[in-house]
């Protein structure tokens, strides 16, 4: 189980400082290797905290990043040109304050630059020790295939969850075909799956309000099939949560779920969903109750976050 930073410094509203680099020691405790986290993420606010955490303890973590959005005064915007990638890895390196990172990440394609020169870009950084993987984050097949064409891809990034299933039909194949390791992020559908979201709107600052399935009349009928999560849960002893992560492990071995949470409880209960195991009987239950097609709303495009070019 991975734990995933961004909402630390984005996306659900303000945050303590002091209590996310707390929340991410407590993943550590207990027993998270993978910590995820993005250049554009609180314009570096993100892996800065990261760097706080991680101070004394950086044998004990994989350490991912990525670049690519760039968040300014002008906004959000995409740039991953190769005269840059160097540029904006030695910041990061710089703000994590580690000598290498583990996993780098092209966090979105940029239609003005070809992928293949982007990669090329990635990889004189495998090659300069300051980067030890690549991976993408939120790609198509065919643009998995173009990129490893010029270099190994050790993970692809994409959300998936038990309400959110459509890369099952390509991305997640064509990581496999790659030999790429899969990196769902919002593996709680963003709360949805947790049985435990805010009553009332949603707090200033929460993306959530935009999003397409919690949208009242969509959250209304989502809401009841995580009741039927929560029952069969319950049959299980253990939370709403930690079954919809362990049924994303279930989908085997190369699926590592970053779910990531301001709560330490949650944090420690997450983690623990990687001792988990659905039996068959388990997982047959849970396409009856919450099958794929049942889920309503469509997901915010994250193709760009809102960025000045989009990858569609």
């Amino acid at each position: 189980m991975g734990f995933g930073c961004m909402g630390l410094s984005q996306a659900y509203g303000p945050a303590d400082e002091d209590a996310s680099v707390a929340a991410i020691r407590t993943a550590l405790d207990a027993g998270v290797t993978l910590l995820d986290t993005a250049m554009s993420y609180g314009g570096g606010h993100n892996e800065r905290l990261v760097g706080r955490a991680i101070a004394g303890r950086r044998d004990e973590v994989v350490v991912a990043t990525k670049f690519g959005i760039v968040r300014g005064d002008r906004g959000v915007s995409l740039d991953a040109h190769p005269d840059r990638v160097a540029g904006y890895c030695d910041a990061s390196l710089k703000r994590l304050g580690v000598d290498v990172i583990d996993l780098y990440y092209l966090h979105r394609v940029d239609p003005e630059v070809p992928l293949a020169d982007t990669i090329g870009a990635m990889a004189a950084l495998v090659e300069a020790g300051k980067v030890r993987h690549l991976g993408l984050s939120e790609v198509s097949p065919a643009q998995i295939d173009a990129a490893r064409a010029v270099h190994p891809i050790a993970a692809v990034e994409f959300e998936w969850s038990l309400s959110w299933r459509e890369p099952e039909d390509d991305v997640v194949p064509a990581a496999r075909a790659a030999g790429a390791g899969l990196v769902p992020y919002s593996p709680l559908g963003r709360g949805l799956l947790t049985g435990k979201l805010p009553a009332g709107p949603f707090a200033p600052g929460d993306f959530r309000a935009a999003d397409g399935r919690f949208a009242p009349d969509a959250l209304d009928r989502n809401l009841t099939l995580v009741a039927e999560l929560t029952r069969i849960a319950g049959r299980l002893g253990v939370t709403t949560g930690q079954l919809a992560l362990a049924w994303l492990l279930a989908r085997g071995p190369d699926v590592v779920p970053i779910p990531g949470t301001r709560n330490h409880a949650r944090v420690t209960e997450n983690a623990a969903a990687a001792g988990i195991a659905l039996a068959e009987d388990d997982l047959t239950a849970l396409a009856a109750a919450a099958p794929r097609e049942a889920w309503t709303g469509d997901r915010r495009s994250f193709a760009a976050h809102g960025t000045t070019r989009t990858t569609g």
